[in-house]
């Protein structure tokens, strides 16, 4: 099995991309060892500097600290992976995960069908996600994902990016900001 890896905007975060299937339940994101009981998650969260883990469909995105540098993890991280999918697992993470159900006003969806459709593939390109938690008074607010979260350009994506193409459709929109 050969792991590939993609830099992402994020120089503290990495991306994995196996060949296979990685989560079967959507976007995923761990930061203790504690939130979840997935050996090559566990594995990886254990190793020195590492600070989080974020499974996508195809991908898996890790995040460092500033300083720990790739070339003392990068071939430990690719071992966990390689020594997983060896041992014939079919996902890291295939279980029944429901996204938190909130009713959601006219505005609201289309926000969250604007943002599904046209910003999360994008965002997940580079190895993260971004998900809907608010709208109030013309502000949307968002949480940020994966390599997204302590990106240094995720301000300026956020605002030239996002804000830009969610205002273009609502005009109701007046700001987005990140939690």
């Amino acid at each position: 099995m050969f792991v590939q890896t993609e830099i992402t905007p994020n120089p503290n975060s990495l991306k994995f991309l196996p060949g296979k299937k990685v989560s079967n339940s959507g976007p995923y994101e761990i930061t203790s060892k504690d939130q979840i009981n997935n050996e090559l998650v566990r594995n990886i969260l254990s190793l020195k500097g590492v600070q989080g883990v974020f499974l996508g469909k195809d991908f898996i995105s890790v995040n460092k600290s500033d300083q720990t540098k790739w070339d003392e993890i990068k071939h430990i991280v690719i071992s966990f992976i390689n020594d997983f999918y060896i041992d014939g697992k079919e996902f890291v993470i295939d279980e029944n995960i429901k996204p938190e159900q909130i009713d959601l006003d006219e505005i609201e969806q289309k926000i969250v069908k604007i943002l599904n459709q046209k910003i999360r593939p994008a965002v997940a390109k580079d190895g993260g996600d971004i998900k809907f938690k608010e709208y109030k008074d013309g502000v949307v607010k968002v949480q940020l994902q994966g390599s997204c979260s302590g990106c240094p350009s995720s301000t300026m994506t956020l605002k030239q990016g996002v804000q830009n193409l969610l205002r273009h459709y609502l005009p109701e929109v007046k700001e987005v900001i990140a939690i």
